[in-house]
This record gives structure tokens, sequence and C-alpha cells, in this order.
């Protein structure tokens, strides 16, 4: 039986950003970067690659899927001029 983590995205508590909001420079990479690390470690992609190099039992295909595809949202938002305010909201990430 395999085990599901729903992750709340732009409804879980969010991560502090940096002073670049503060001053209304809107959101930094650094921020999207925090989010996109955050959303890989609530999917458990962590431990399952922390596992797999125990045990050598190769970790689920769909997890390397997903933290390519984090990995890649992240790097299109954080190119992005401006980043969006809301860049922490479910429908900019993929759905774990």
């Amino acid at each position: 039986m395999r085990m599901f983590k729903v992750i709340e995205g732009g409804r879980g508590q969010a991560a502090q950003m940096d002073d670049r909001s503060e001053e209304g420079l809107g959101p930094s990479k650094d921020d999207v970067r925090r989010e996109a690390g955050r959303r890989l470690s609530a999917s458990g992609y962590h431990l399952s690659r922390i596992r797999e190099f125990a045990t050598g039992v190769p970790m689920l295909t769909s997890l390397k899927y997903l933290s390519l595809q984090i990995d890649f949202a992240a790097e299109t938002l954080s190119r992005l001029d401006p980043i969006p305010e809301d860049f922490r909201a479910d429908g900019y990430w993929p759905a774990g």
C-alpha cells in the first residue's frame, strides 16, 4: 500500500520572505528556491533518497519525476520578472 502526503502549497504556513518583500520589491529567487525545497521535503523525497542510499532499493520513479518537475517550476518562476507575489500558489507547482 502506498501512502500519499498532501502538500498544502500556498495554504500552508509560508516561509518568511527576505528583505526584498519589506522594501516593496516582491519575492526573490531565494524565496522561490525555499518554496521548492519545502515542497520537495513535504513530498518525502529526501527520506526516500536516504533510504535508497542505505538499502540500495531504488526510490519510486514518481518521486524522481516530481523532483525534476519541482526544480523546473522553481527555475521557471525565478526567471520571471517580476516574480509573482503568489508564487507559492499550487497552480504554479506540480501536483504531488
